[in-house]
């Protein structure tokens, strides 16, 4: 079974398309000062982000990553995002499958902990 790779892209300094990347933003807010057109996405996945309650508790605290990560991981386990993460790894049999973030600090994000869920941990 042919796997390709999970990257993600900053959607502040996204270079564009590459190929036929499958682009989803995982992010549950709208990435501010971005128009609609001016994202290039196939998907936006809002069941699969961190819910509302668990964003503001996390506030980007990197001493809290380990906590959110694993509390993160917990709500992915459960519907709605469950069922993202079985279409996104299908995707993944067969596309580059990049996940879009307007978060500053990707290192301890959402987006990092989603790609090692889905299995594309680089």
């Amino acid at each position: 079974m042919t796997r390709h790779a999970v990257d993600i892209i900053r959607v502040y300094g996204d270079s564009g398309r590459r190929g036929d990347d499958y682009r989803v933003l995982v992010d549950r807010l709208w990435p501010r000062g971005q128009t609609k057109d001016a994202v290039d996405l196939d998907e936006w996945a809002k069941d699969a982000a961190p819910s509302t309650q668990l964003r503001r508790w996390y506030g980007h605290d990197p001493e809290d990553f380990t906590e959110f990560a694993r509390r993160y991981r917990a709500e992915l386990a459960l519907e709605p995002g469950a069922e993202v993460l079985r279409r996104l790894r299908k995707v993944r049999k067969t596309r580059r499958l990049v996940l879009l973030t307007a978060t500053h600090d990707v290192e301890h994000s959402a987006a990092t902990v989603l790609r090692e869920v889905i299995g594309g941990c680089q």
